[in-house]
């Protein structure tokens, strides 16, 4: 049986096809918005698509859904706005369309938003959003990777977003834009705010440019930040240096905030492009130093949340009615 999973991610739109063996491929957002390329295409060139039992994806924001739903019943692609911080931009769009209008069996993971029922009643006051689709793919990977019930796990790459898993189930996350720097993305500070409402800036122009690239002062498109920045930092550029201690450092933070009102924490990963990076920068390294104190930490590689989506889709298809406290619907 074949089974596969979508992370609709910042750069692009990554897959996972679990079967006998696991292979993974990923479309650059550039090549999906130009229309250079067929997401479905590029599925058949490596599978019989008759023969997926199940897929699994992840779009956007996915505020619009509180479970795990046939595409089917879907309204809208299951967001509540196009626009905003964050906003759609077209390439995973495309790719949505494409497999909704093919015969593939296909349930939509939705966000972690304050729909969920899951999710801490402290959590759910305080943000109306706590993370796109894709961090529930990459929390079920480690959930069934690390063995952990307990477990804050941070995804670093483009943004960086931290889940707190207490007793198997979603707590709550801190998003991108209000708790610790990516590459990309970053909180909105008082700065941004005053911008925002001064019409200098739009809110997504101002989240796509508070990641470490604000740092470093470093303006080039989203696919292309962090090598340009590597490159910089192997150069000797002192500001790609700092802006990799300072996106750090919130980093380290976030994980310090949620270990201070978990009940119990059995371990902590570190997943992402960034995440699991020991070189050209050890970014693994220089945040497991200052957080191991609290619990043992390992890393899950940067696929994890297409992974966890084609995860999601066998554990659907053979019958599972929850995942990590999010409701299945039945298809």
């Amino acid at each position: 049986m074949v089974f596969v999973g979508m992370d609709h991610g910042t750069t692009g739109i990554s897959f996972t096809i679990l079967s006998e063996e696991m292979i993974h491929f990923k479309i650059g957002r550039e090549k999906l918005s130009n229309k250079k390329v067929s997401a479905m295409e590029e599925l058949s060139n490596r599978v019989d698509i008759g023969d997926i039992k199940l897929m699994a994806i992840t779009y956007a924001m996915g505020d619009g859904i509180s479970a795990i739903t046939p595409l089917e019943m879907v309204k809208n692609r299951g967001v509540i706005s196009l626009g905003g911080a964050g906003k759609v931009t077209g390439g995973g769009t495309a790719v949505y369309d494409e497999i909704n209008d093919s015969c593939i069996p296909t349930v939509l993971i939705p966000g972690i938003h304050r729909g969920l029922p899951s999710l801490d009643l402290c959590f759910k006051s305080a943000y109306s959003h706590h993370a796109s689709a894709e961090k529930i793919s990459i929390s079920y990977n480690a959930y069934l990777e690390t063995g952990f019930r307990n477990m804050i796990i941070s995804d670093i790459s483009s943004n960086t977003v931290s889940i707190l898993i207490e007793d198997g189930r979603i707590r709550g996350a801190m998003d991108a834009c209000i708790g610790a720097m990516g590459i990309i993305h970053g909180p909105l500070d008082l700065e941004m705010i005053r911008n925002i409402d001064d019409g200098l800036k739009t809110a997504n122009e101002c989240f796509s440019h508070a990641g470490a690239v604000k740092v470093a002062e470093l303006y080039t498109k989203v696919d292309f930040a962090k090598d340009k920045l590597l490159k910089s930092y192997q150069s000797g550029d002192p500001k790609a240096e700092l802006a990799f201690r300072t996106m750090i450092m919130t980093i380290i933070m976030e994980i310090w905030g949620l270990a201070g009102i978990a009940n119990k924490i059995d371990g902590i990963v570190l997943t992402g492009s960034i995440g699991s990076m020991n070189d050209p920068y050890n970014f693994f390294d220089s945040i497991k130093n200052k957080v191991e104190v609290l619990a043992p930490v390992v890393k899950l590689p940067s696929t994890s949340g297409s992974v966890g989506s084609s995860q999601i889709a066998k554990a659907v298809y053979e019958g599972e009615k929850e995942i990590l406290g999010i409701k299945v619907l039945d298809f």
